[in-house]
């Protein structure tokens, strides 16, 4: 479901990522094959030198279609961004590889908190992050981390923020657990 980002990739993510339903919502745009592949590497050593964390999300028959990742990594804390080419929306490869990613997070790495900032007109990711049981809006309680992802905005606040805890992600997962047990 997921793997650690390969430059043989590339390509077929590139043609993935260029499609009008998707492109204006990457975080990292590239206009060419080849900036891609650049950004592709950029991305494998930033994750190397400890920056960020980055996946490829593959299909039931390990093509690639898409990637997650965590960003900005600060003081255990960083910026989640997922895209998923436009063939496989709808399909649950979103939930699936959001599952597996914040498994790795929480589990493996020493991450307290992941952000979520959501464009108020990417209706798509919206509706999707509601379908997290763990996730808190965080407009109000994250008050400088809000007004930091919108800083740039000149006139009213164009994301809204959302945060995913350690100590929810574990809470929900005691919470599934028990559901388990009891049956």
């Amino acid at each position: 479901m997921l793997k650690k980002r390969e430059l043989q990739d590339a390509p077929a993510l590139y043609e993935l990522m260029i499609h009008p339903e998707v492109f204006p919502y990457v975080r990292h745009k590239a206009n060419s094959s080849d900036e891609f592949y650049f950004l592709t590497r950029k991305t494998m050593e930033a994750e190397d030198n400890g920056e960020l964390i980055s996946r490829t999300i593959l299909d039931e028959w390990y093509n690639p279609i898409g990637t997650i990742n965590l960003f900005d990594i600060e003081n255990g804390a960083g910026f989640l961004a997922t895209w998923i080419g436009q063939p496989y929306f709808g399909k649950g490869y979103n939930k699936l590889a959001k599952d597996a990613f914040f498994s790795e997070l929480f589990y493996e790495h020493s991450i307290e908190a992941i952000f979520i900032k959501i464009r108020k007109t990417n209706y798509r990711s919206s509706k999707a992050i509601l379908k997290v049981p763990y996730v808190m809006y965080a407009n109000e309680s994250y008050p400088q981390i809000y007004d930091k992802v919108n800083q740039c905005s000149l006139e009213d606040p164009i994301y809204d923020l959302y945060v995913i805890t350690r100590d929810c992600y574990f809470a929900h997962q005691e919470t599934l657990k028990e559901g388990e047990e009891a049956i």
